[in-house]
C-alpha cells in the first residue's frame, strides 16, 4: 500500500467518524438531499480554534487544495477534465443561463479571481488563462454564521464546509456573507438539465443553494475529490490534511510560494494558488 493511499485512508476514517460519511452508506433517490439531519445532528456547527495569534490551531484534521495552474496552462484541456469530473459526479445541472447556472468548480479570470492582487504588467500566463475556481472551505467561515437554519455546517473532524439540502430554506443569506461568490441557487428544477444521473449522490430542488463539498462523500469512501481524481499524476491539484507535516499539501506549500483568494478578509482560505 503506498504512502497517498494510506493518507486517503486515514482521511476516509475521520471523514466517516465525523459523520459527512453517512451520505455515502445509504442509497439516495433523486428526490433526497445530502443526509440532512443524520449528518447536522453529528456536525453540530464548529467553531475554529485559535493560537496564540489569532492563527488556526495546528491540531486535528484541516484539509485543503493547492492548484498549480502552472499545470492547466501547460494542458489547457486539464482543467475541462476537471470540471467535468465534478459536474457529473455531482449531478450538476447544465443550464445555459447565467442567472440560473450552478457552479461547483468553474474557470474565471485573473482578475475576477484576485481582484485584490495587482494588474498592472501582469504575465502573459496569469493574463490569458482562465483561473480554477471552487469554496474555499474557509477555516472562519461567514456562510456558517449567516446560514439560519444550520444548513451550512463545518465539519469539526475534517474542516470541511458542508451542506445540508433538507434544511436549506432559500434565503440565501450565504451567498451574500460568502465573499468568494461560491455558492450557486437553484432558480428552477435543476433535474431536468442533469445530462446523465448519477445515482449515488442526490440531485436537489428548486429553492435550494449549493456548493463544493471537497466530495466528502467520496473520501468517506477513500477516494480522492474527483477533480483532483481526473488531474491524477499531473499535480495540478494536490488535496490533503493542511495539519499533516508529512502529506503531500504540506510538502508543496513548504516548497512553493503560494496565494489565496482575499486572504486579508481573515476567512483562512483552504485553497491555496500557485501561479
Amino acid at each position: 500500500m503506498d504512502k497517498q493511499r494510506r493518507n486517503f485512508l486515514k482521511i476516509a476514517s475521520v471523514t466517516a467518524l465525523a459523520g459527512i460519511g453517512a451520505p455515502a452508506l445509504i442509497r439516495l433517490s433523486s428526490t433526497a438531499a445530502l443526509a440532512s439531519e443524520h449528518v447536522a445532528a453529528a456536525n453540530p456547527v464548529a467553531k475554529p480554534s485559535k493560537g496564540a495569534h489569532g492563527e488556526s490551531a495546528s491540531t486535528g484534521m484541516r484539509l485543503g487544495m493547492v492548484i498549480d495552474m502552472r499545470k492547466f496552462v501547460d494542458d489547457p484541456k486539464l482543467l475541462n477534465k476537471a470540471i467535468d469530473a465534478c459536474n457529473s459526479v455531482h449531478n450538476i445541472p447544465q443550464i445555459d443561463n447565467r442567472k440560473s447556472e450552478i457552479k461547483w468548480i468553474w474557470k474565471a479570470p485573473f482578475e475576477n479571481v484576485f481582484p485584490e492582487q495587482s494588474q498592472y504588467h501582469t504575465a502573459h500566463n496569469v493574463e490569458n488563462y482562465p483561473f480554477a475556481v471552487l469554496c474555499n472551505h474557509c477555516d472562519d467561515p461567514p456562510c456558517v454564521r449567516a446560514c439560519p437554519t444550520q444548513a451550512t455546517f463545518r465539519v469539526k473532524g475534517n474542516g470541511i464546509i458542508a451542506m445540508d439540502f433538507h434544511r436549506c430554506i432559500g434565503c440565501r443569506f450565504c451567498m451574500a456573507a460568502c465573499p468568494y461568490g461560491a455558492r450557486s441557487f437553484n432558480w428552477e428544477d435543476p433535474r431536468p438539465y442533469i445530462k446523465k444521473y448519477n445515482p449515488d449522490f442526490p440531485s436537489r430542488m428548486r429553492g435550494v443553494v449549493e456548493k463544493c463539498n471537497f466530495c466528502g462523500e467520496r473520501l468517506a469512501l477513500g477516494q480522492e475529490p474527483a477533480c483532483v481524481e481526473a488531474c491524477k499524476g499531473t499535480g495540478a491539484m494536490v488535496f490533503g490534511d493542511l495539519n499533516d507535516a508529512q502529506s503531500k499539501i504540506r510538502q508543496v506549500l513548504d516548497k512553493e510560494f503560494t496565494i489565496q483568494r482575499n486572504a486579508s478578509l481573515g476567512t483562512k482560505p483552504s485553497v491555496f494558488y500557485i501561479v
